[in-house]
């Protein structure tokens, strides 16, 4: 039952979040041997503005074990 949950900020057309979405469906699907029925995908536009303290400081400064890809920018730097 993978859900994903991607945050990001506005601006990608909906045609880009579509193909995305189908592109990640059929990798779960591959490696996670998940059925199509099962995957559900999200995605919540975060405005630059409110990213440091929406995404960053909860979900990376605070959850870095979960992290299998770490990004290469602090936004509190």
């Amino acid at each position: 039952m993978p859900h994903v949950s991607i945050k990001l900020y506005p601006g990608r057309t909906e045609e880009q979040k579509q193909q995305l979405t189908e592109q990640i469906v059929q990798d779960l699907m591959k490696f996670l041997n998940s059925k199509e029925a099962s995957i559900s995908v999200a995605f919540e536009e975060v405005s630059p503005a409110d990213w440091p303290e929406r995404v960053y400081r909860p979900e990376i400064l605070q959850k870095p074990e979960t992290l299998y890809r770490k990004p290469g920018y602090n936004p509190f730097e």
